[in-house]
């Protein structure tokens, strides 16, 4: 038998009076679980909040419930400032995801905590806990990744280091380089750890300086040797990374490194510039300044190993950065045939004083030339 209209009335009534005397408890006990499936606003003071905002109490009798945030708004009342319930209408991990893509599309701009946070509608702090609790990271570290791998990308795509790294957002090159510490290249504990886990794809090739190695990861060039066979290159490469998979490059399909291989040469033995290509830098952290600051160098220019080490931040640390160059594994590419004993004498190299006096005068022909 059908239910008479006004019992299926009253029964709806009481059950929405079940409905709202649930959720009220839920509001006094500022239950967070709630969040997201209601609202309740206040009407004396004409704004809705979220179950848990930890703002005053305000009496039963004022507060009404609605689903949505739409519904409240519809109703005249706007939201809280203090805990943002908009934010709570979509779930957490949804909106933090599309927070990522926020950021990944304006990666290159300025991403203060504070427009990050409106962008979401919430608190600085509460979308900061939110989103590195979603991602693993923080809104910042994000950005910086997001950067990174913008830089990346305009770095394989033939763009160099300066059009890379501000179209990234850098702003400038030392920017990039201390925004990559640690993150363009295999750590120096995996690389302590002989390489283990890492796959290095090779190529070896013959210049007019003798035969050339040029090895990569998945990052970017890690190994550019000169040695006297390919051969005896082959076994310097593994015992650099005795872990590691290595594999030549014809087996592995790797046109990149050919490429990159074929550049080199160019630059070797057709005075072509200098390829500008991503590395995978292995070394300590004053290593690595060393050898960026021997990029900054310009062809056919030399500096003393004190310039060097004042260029990497540390003027007395001379003889450090003297070793630096002798444990550069990337040669050409990291320049370190550009740097002199102070008396102006060559000093060492790790591959020869024949192969340093040879790229020293090719380079000063061709600045010589184009001047």
């Amino acid at each position: 038998m059908a239910i008479p209209a006004p019992a299926r009335y009253a029964d709806a009534v009481a059950d929405l009076e079940t409905l709202d005397e649930t959720r009220w408890q839920q509001v006094t006990t500022r239950d967070r679980a709630a969040d997201g499936q209601f609202v309740y606003a206040v009407k004396t003071t004409g704004i809705y909040c979220r179950p848990s905002c930890p703002s005053r109490l305000a009496k039963r009798a004022h507060v009404r419930f609605f689903t949505t945030t739409a519904e409240a708004a519809e109703a005249g009342f706007r939201p809280c400032r203090r805990c943002h319930p908009a934010a709570a209408q979509e779930p957490a991990a949804s909106l933090m995801q599309a927070m990522a893509h926020y950021i990944a599309d304006h990666a290159g701009e300025s991403l203060p905590l504070a427009r990050l946070a409106r962008q979401a509608g919430m608190a600085p702090t509460h979308f900061q806990r939110t989103f590195k609790a979603a991602l693993g990271v923080s809104p910042r570290e994000y950005q910086a990744a997001q950067r990174l791998a913008r830089f990346k990308q305009a770095l394989r795509e033939g763009e160099g280091v300066l059009e890379a790294g501000l179209d990234a957002g850098f702003g400038s090159t030392s920017r990039v380089y201390e925004a990559a510490d640690g993150s363009l290249g295999m750590t120096p504990s995996a690389y302590r750890a002989g390489g283990a886990g890492e796959h290095i794809v090779h190529a070896t090739r013959e210049t007019a300086l003798g035969p050339l190695m040029m090895a990569a990861t998945r990052r970017g060039v890690c190994f550019v040797q000169f040695g006297e066979s390919a051969e005896a290159l082959l076994t310097q490469l593994a015992a650099e990374f005795p872990k590691a998979a290595l594999l030549r490059a014809a087996l592995a399909a790797a046109a990149p490194l050919d490429d990159w291989m074929a550049a080199l040469a160019a630059h070797l033995e057709q005075a072509a510039p200098r390829p500008d290509l991503p590395l995978d830098l292995i070394g300590t952290a004053f290593q690595i300044r060393v050898w960026r600051f021997l990029m900054s160098v310009k062809p056919g220019d030399v500096v003393s190993y004190s310039e060097l080490a004042a260029g990497a931040g540390k003027p007395r640390a001379i003889r450090a950065a003297a070793s630096a160059c002798a444990a550069n594994r990337i040669a050409v590419l990291i320049p370190c045939h550009r740097a002199l004993r102070a008396d102006g004498s060559l000093g060492g190299y790790r591959w020869g004083l024949e192969r340093k006096r040879a790229l020293l005068d090719a380079e000063r022909r061709v600045r010589t030339s184009a001047g």
